[in-house]
């Protein structure tokens, strides 16, 4: 097969790394993956992966229709079988481009929290959490597949060595290294990241040799900025290093002695055989063990609590860790083998090729009427994002990935 893989980004981002492996895993199988994508922090990633990488521009509006047009005249000059857009706007640019002109075969992977209600119903879908793709059913889809978020196994694992990104550091000996690796934005991180500032802060002023190292950037470095600074006064010395963004994160992974995060990022962590905390929204922290592995396997590596501020839930979680260095390798391990044994990129790569074949046999071409129904539904969201912004209301930067969103949907 002839496919395209369409990334909404080239920004360190779970997403954008799905796209990039199991690109890569399904070019290993004898099929070739032309990755469209803009410039960004993973194109080095996708030339190391062997993809062939066509350019968009950064500055394109989302969806495009430059790009709807150059990317029909790709799949019609290169006998492309099959479009794959990964998250909504490479979906719909796909969708009204080749598959609208040509009656190409268009899928797309939703690693959001929800699925933009504009989506044709008629489109393949991927999902990453079982309970989305029950939600997606429940409003109409008619294919929905789960593709559980893979990890390269043999690239992130135990054996990497992190002595380099912890030495750089500088810490002290025995500090419990603290990792969180993650864009900086508002939707679903900024609330986490400022609760981790404020706990790692406490935690060394009251005498724990912790240390919190923040991998990323974005939009809200500001505010990352200022409650690590606070914490840092506070103890009278560096407790919490703000790194910026790494083309490679593996080193951080590999030197943490916990990691923090959220989905890709969390199962990254879990790969390279450490202790997880799970990061949510509304004060939601809880630490991946035997208890609790169901509730992810099942919702997500995400999740909502009860509206506090997460102190409390974040250090409940994190002590019995700092204290017991048996309790971190035992539920690294744990973590690891879970990694191996269900979230392979083998076994997502031959599941998305199986997809592939599916939506290719299935294939129909666009009705005018959900050309008209998607259409008049982009148009609204972003008439809506104006208004809002001309009242200055909050706008979010990740459309349908808001906390809001994710209430509704549960």
């Amino acid at each position: 097969m002839n496919i395209v893989v369409y990334a909404h980004s080239m920004e360190l981002g779970g997403s954008q790394f799905n796209a990039i492996e199991i690109g890569q895993a399904t070019q290993a199988m004898g099929h070739n993956v032309l990755l469209l994508a803009e410039d960004g922090a993973l194109s080095s990633k996708a030339e190391q992966a062997g993809l062939e990488h066509i350019r968009v521009s950064t500055r394109r509006r989302r969806p495009s229709p430059g790009v709807m047009n150059s990317l029909t005249q790709l799949v019609e000059r290169r006998g492309i079988d099959i479009v794959h857009g990964y998250e909504w706007p490479p979906a719909v640019d796909a969708w009204l481009g080749p598959h609208r002109v040509l009656g190409t075969p268009v899928m797309a992977t939703i690693m959001s929290a929800a699925v933009a209600p504009f989506l044709p119903r008629s489109m393949p879908l991927v999902v990453g959490v079982n309970l989305l793709r029950q939600h997606c059913l429940d409003d109409g889809f008619q294919s929905v597949s789960l593709i559980e978020p893979p990890v390269d196994v043999q690239a992130n694992s135990p054996e990497f060595d992190g002595f380099g990104f912890r030495a750089a550091l500088r810490l002290a000996q025995g500090t419990t290294l603290i990792v969180v690796v993650c864009r900086l934005v508002r939707e679903l991180k900024l609330e986490g990241l400022l609760v981790a500032c404020r706990t790692v802060g406490r935690l060394a002023s009251e005498g724990r040799n912790v240390h919190l190292a923040i991998v990323g950037d974005g939009p809200a470095r500001a505010e990352v900025e200022v409650a690590a600074a606070m914490a840092n006064a506070a103890n009278g010395s560096p407790v919490i290093s703000l790194l910026g963004e790494l083309r490679d994160p593996r080193p951080a992974y590999a030197a943490a002695d916990v990691i923090l995060g959220m989905g890709g990022s969390a199962l990254r962590g879990l790969a390279f055989g450490k202790p997880l905390i799970v990061q949510g929204e509304a004060g939601f922290w809880k630490r991946c063990d035997k208890g609790t592995v169901s509730q992810f396997l099942e919702e997500g590596w995400y999740g909502l609590g009860g509206g506090e501020d997460g102190e409390d839930a974040l250090r409940g979680a994190l002590e019995p860790l700092i204290d017991d260095s048996a309790l971190r390798h035992s539920l690294g391990a744990f973590g690891r083998n879970i990694v191996v044994d269900r979230f392979s990129l083998e076994s997502a790569a031959r599941a998305q090729v199986s997809l592939y074949e599916k939506a290719i046999s299935q294939s129909v071409r666009a009705r005018a009427a959900e050309i008209a129904q998607v259409s008049w539904g982009v148009g609204r969201h972003y008439v809506r994002r104006r208004l809002a912004r001309a009242l200055r209301l909050p706008t979010p930067a990740d459309d349908f990935n808001a906390l809001n969103r994710q209430r509704r949907k549960n």
